[in-house]
C-alpha cells in the first residue's frame, strides 16, 4: 500500500454499484480455482449481483471500500453478529493489487472498527480446501474454530476468529 491508499465508507447506490466488480472479479480466481459455478455455489461472491449489496445495505451491514488515489481496488463487508462478534464478509483485492499489503489493511481496519463500536471479536468463512486462503488468515492473527458443510455448497467451510 502507499500513502494514497484510503478505506473510506459505501453506500450511495453508485458507489456500491461500482463494488460489484470488485467482488466478482475477485472472487472469479477463487471460483475458477474451486470449481464454482452459479449453478453449484450461487451464493459464492463470484456471482454476485447489485441486489446483494443493496439488501447487505438494507440489513444494516456496512461496506467499505479500498481506494487507491480515486480508484476502487478493494471491499470488505461488517455484520454485527451480537454485542461482541462481527462477521467480516466479501473481503476482496483485485488480483493485480494483492501481495501488497492490501488485504492485511482492511483487516486492519475493520478489527479497529470493531473495538470502536464494543466489540470484542471478527469472525469469517472460507472454502476449507483453500489452504493458500486459510494460512494467511492465520497469519494475520484469524484462529480456526471449525468447519460445517452446507447442503447448498460443494465444498466445506472452515470458521476463522480473530480477537480484536
Amino acid at each position: 500500500m502507499n500513502m494514497t491508499t484510503i478505506i473510506k465508507s459505501l453506500s450511495s447506490d453508485q458507489e456500491l454499484e461500482a463494488s460489484i466488480n470488485i467482488i466478482s472479479s475477485s472472487f472469479v480466481t477463487v471460483a475458477r480455482e474451486f470449481n464454482l459455478t452459479e449453478e453449484n455455489a450461487p451464493n459464492n461472491a463470484a456471482f454476485i449481483k447489485p441486489d446483494n449489496l443493496l439488501k447487505m445495505r438494507e440489513k444494516g451491514i456496512l461496506m467499505f471500500g479500498l481506494f487507491d488515489g480515486d480508484a476502487q481496488i478493494g471491499f470488505v463487508a461488517l455484520e454485527r453478529a451480537d454485542s461482541n462478534v462481527f462477521y467480516m464478509e466479501r473481503l476482496a483485492v483485485l488480483p493485480e493489487h494483492r501481495h501488497r499489503g492490501c488485504g492485511e489493511a482492511m483487516i486492519d481496519f475493520v478489527c479497529k472498527h470493531v473495538k470502536q463500536a464494543g466489540g470484542s471479536t471478527v469472525a469469517i468463512g472460507i472454502i476449507d480446501h483453500h489452504t493458500v486462503l486459510k494460512d494467511w488468515y492465520q497469519a494475520c492473527g484469524f484462529t480456526v474454530i471449525g468447519t460445517k458443510s452446507f447442503m447448498h455448497q460443494p465444498f466445506t467451510t472452515c470458521f476463522l476468529s480473530r480477537t480484536v
